[in-house]
């Protein structure tokens, strides 16, 4: 279900103007019956000025009519204005890495190539956020700083999570069948 474009801004118009219930206000607007309740008593939502859903095209009146008269009915919003709400989407490009943490990335290779030596170069560029050329460098011991490279915990530096890491490894002893 797709929620309006300011959630509780349209619930303080739909608790001032109709007289939907709590249940479908909170179901339309994705917020929980009691809070809706909070936004009627004054308690919640003080400060916030109203958007007409009608006028903003989300609602018809119509449907708000039907739904006035049946509590067990729900309000819908109108297809067109779909289009408009803003959908959460991964977002693409590197991440950014603090200048403080740019340092760490080599150590944080070299602890990678040596304890999963089959990791590819490109997992290891998504996890800690690096080039290949930079990872290749490391691997056969080019890289202009290979002496003071020390090999150290990619997640204990914060250049990548537990989790993404732990997700890296499994796909790699899925893709060779053994234990890595």
């Amino acid at each position: 279900m797709t929620l309006p474009l300011m959630p509780k801004a349209t619930a303080v118009w739909l608790v001032d103007n109709t007289a939907l219930s709590f249940e479908q206000i909170g179901e339309f607007c994705g917020m929980h019956p009691l809070e809706v309740q909070g936004i009627a008593d004054g308690d919640v939502a003080g400060g916030i000025r109203w958007q007409d859903p009608v006028a903003g095209g989300q609602l018809t009146a119509e449907n708000i009519a039907e739904c006035e008269a049946d509590s067990d009915k729900k309000l819908v919003m109108v297809d067109a204005t779909e289009q408009y709400i803003i959908k959460k989407t991964k977002v693409k490009g590197g991440r950014y890495t603090p200048v403080a943490r740019r340092q760490d990335k080599p150590d944080a290779i070299a602890w990678l190539i040596k304890n999963y030596p089959q990791m590819s170069d490109g997992q290891i560029g998504k996890l800690v956020g690096t080039t290949k050329n930079t990872i290749s460098a490391i691997r056969e011991k080019t890289h202009w700083n290979i002496s003071n490279i020390k090999p150290r915990d990619p997640v204990l530096l914060g250049l990548c999570s537990q989790t993404h890491l732990d997700n890296t490894v499994a796909s790699i002893k899925a893709n060779t069948g053994n234990a890595a």
